[in-house]
């Protein structure tokens, strides 16, 4: 990207560019069979996380609950995938779209609870606990997920780690990749950052193809994905 191309990108955005390992989210799925569909989170058994990882944890649950800012958006690498019941979204100019559509469609979201039940060299899982509430209507949603949170091999131990998957299960059946219903939820995804006019959402159109671009060599040799594994 040329310097002309860079003005108007905040420094977040360029850095985090620069410190991802290249490594796809794609590549590095967590495929994970539970043994049950109970993910209610018990905060007195959560693993305590160093201080870089909590504050990455802090800026996913704030993006929860309805607080986008561009500096969480930019805890995703370029190259990320976000997976859900809904979504599946493979680059970090679509997960933007996600993160700043959500309180377009739910005014509020909050945190009832979470527990870090995984703290590994790139894998931390936690379970969560998340109220919605609906526009128009005096309802809410009260859900439970186990959230797996891969993170980019290059930033893992920094003090900005990235994400490389982000993959939000509601009970114990790992999401299927195929047929129509993968094709919707990918089509969702593209079709959300498309559409949205919010600026901050734009400054990261430039991940757009990142999914596409080689693999790049960091520290003295060539990024390798951590192996997707049963969980």
């Amino acid at each position: 990207m040329s310097v002309s191309e860079e003005v108007g990108i905040p420094q977040i955005i360029l850095d985090t560019r620069k410190a991802a390992s290249g490594v796809t989210g794609e590549s590095v799925e967590p495929r994970q069979t539970l043994p049950t569909e109970d993910m209610e989170p018990d905060p007195s058994r959560s693993i305590p996380l160093p201080p870089n990882r909590q504050k990455l944890i802090d800026d996913v649950i704030a993006l929860y609950s309805c607080q986008p800012t561009i500096e969480r958006v930019a805890r995703y690498a370029p190259a990320c995938v976000y997976d859900d019941q809904f979504v599946y979204a493979n680059d970090r100019y679509k997960m933007a779209g996600q993160w700043f559509g959500l309180p377009k469609l739910f005014p509020k979201s909050e945190n009832v609870a979470y527990e870090i039940v995984k703290n590994e060299d790139t894998l931390i899982q936690f379970r969560n606990k998340q109220t919605w509430h609906f526009h128009l209507i005096p309802k809410t949603a009260t859900i439970n997920a186990l959230v797996s949170i891969v993170l980019d091999p290059a930033t893992k131990d920094s003090d900005f780690p990235l994400i490389l998957y982000h993959k939000d299960q509601a009970n114990e059946k790992d999401y299927s990749h195929e047929g129509f219903g993968f094709s919707f939820k990918k089509t969702q995804a593209d079709l959300v950052s498309r559409l949205m006019s919010d600026k901050e959402v734009k400054l990261f159109k430039g991940d757009e193809n990142a999914t596409k671009e080689p693999v790049k060599k960091y520290g003295s040799g060539t990024a390798e994905a951590p192996l997707a594994k049963d969980v």
